[in-house]
């Protein structure tokens, strides 16, 4: 086990925030001396199930602890999935059915374990100990904190002073939410810049039930492709944990210059002093392009095998970096990220390029239909086309696919 100075460095590589640091250097010190692994606490709303890079922020921090000897403990909201989550919402939100919280969660935990260790990993579900408590039980909890202090949240806030009416089921939240500290123990929470309110109600209430205090840790929002909007499968911006290698690395190329040391900080698992040679690079001669493509490397490998990385490098090298399709070609306009190769057949028969589906289909059977200069495979063809792919149809014909 690293040093508790070293373990500091790392884990607060990349941070937005950390209530408090001093509290944090005590419980590595701790932990150290009796070889005893932190309790670090983690809370996933079962609603929204597909995780891309900016999710994985968290998981990505998660990572690196339980890789210096520390066990994380994943919280499914089962039981507070029932409310939902009211943060940075204009509106109170439909409770999820138990049918949807498991299957939703059930999809969670099969893309987390492709960034945490399953040795090092616990998956809880909070209506193990929230179902239990009784009426009783639920107004000492609310008596630990007041209606002032849950209305400086700025979207109760917001709501309350624009009369849009607020759910009294709503305030329990972030009591349920802090709760879930004290059923396990929690020595660090994690979360984005947006839950600052729910996790240091954990402090809060762990004080005030006599619990040695979790250390807050705030990771910052991860900028998408566009390197303006915070990262989104909606605003189709996003590089999702589970698609092609191909599609990573091609997509993470596409991450604008002055976003790779945050990339580098929050996608990877580079240790700091490997990222301060990175940026010392980048303020030399080092041409971004060549920095990008070993982070593109890099990210892509923690998502899949090293044969897959080394296809994406070739499938890249080819249809990328030789130049080996025509410049002048004709540009088909699509929703870059959101439709497939599938999708598009229609279009490609207004463009005369192919007379039926079930030409398509049989050209792409003989090997006739390529991507970025590689041969397309039957079963590619549900493949979600990314910007600035190349269509090659037979021999002659060409598509460009635009945003």
């Amino acid at each position: 086990m690293l040093t508790p100075k070293e373990q500091l460095r790392i884990i607060c590589k990349g941070v937005h925030n950390l209530v408090n640091e001093e509290e944090l250097f005590a419980k590595l010190k701790k932990s150290f001396d009796q070889n005893k692994p932190l309790t670090i606490k983690l809370g996933l709303d079962p609603s929204a199930p597909d995780i891309h890079l900016g999710h994985a922020v968290v998981l990505r921090k998660i990572k690196q602890m339980q890789d210096l000897g520390h066990r994380a403990v994943i919280i499914i909201g089962d039981f507070t999935g029932k409310i939902g989550d009211p943060t940075g919402k204009s509106k109170g939100r439909i409770a999820l059915t138990d049918e949807q919280v498991k299957e939703n969660a059930k999809t969670y935990c099969q893309q987390i374990f492709k960034v945490l260790d399953t040795r090092k990993t616990e998956v809880r579900f909070n209506s193990e100990w929230l179902s239990k408590l009784t009426f009783e039980d639920v107004i000492k909890l609310a008596a630990t904190s007041t209606i002032a202090r849950i209305l400086e949240r700025d979207d109760f806030q917001n709501r309350y002073q624009n009369q849009i009416p607020i759910g009294v089921h709503e305030f329990f939240y972030p009591l349920m939410q802090a709760y879930d500290s004290i059923a396990i123990k929690a020595d660090i929470e994690l979360g984005g810049t947006d839950q600052t309110f729910n996790i240091l109600m954990g402090r809060t209430l762990q004080k005030t039930l006599e619990q040695e205090q979790q250390i807050a840790i705030f990771m910052p929002i991860l900028e998408g492709l566009d390197g303006v909007e915070k990262m989104s499968k909606s605003l189709g911006n996003y590089i999702g944990v589970s698609e092609h290698a191909e599609v990573m690395f091609k997509k993470v190329m596409e991450v604008p210059d002055d976003l790779i040391i945050k990339y580098f900080e929050l996608a990877t698992d580079e240790h700091p002093n490997e990222i301060d040679k990175i940026r010392a690079e980048l303020d030399g001669n080092a041409n971004p392009r060549d920095i990008k493509y070993r982070l593109a490397k890099i990210i892509t490998s923690l998502y899949h095998t090293l044969e897959d990385v080394e296809k994406a490098v070739a499938y890249y090298d080819i249809a990328f970096r030789k130049k080996a399709i025509p410049d002048d070609i004709p540009e088909l306009l699509i929703k870059i990220g959101k439709e497939t190769i599938a999708d598009i057949i229609p279009q490609l028969m207004e463009m005369h390029f192919v007379k039926s589906k079930s030409e398509f289909i049989r050209l792409v059977n003989q090997g006739g239909v390529y991507m970025n200069s590689a041969k397309l495979a039957p079963d590619n063809i549900d493949r979600v086309i990314i910007c600035d792919d190349v269509m090659k149809i037979g021999k002659k014909r060409f598509v460009k696919f635009i945003k």
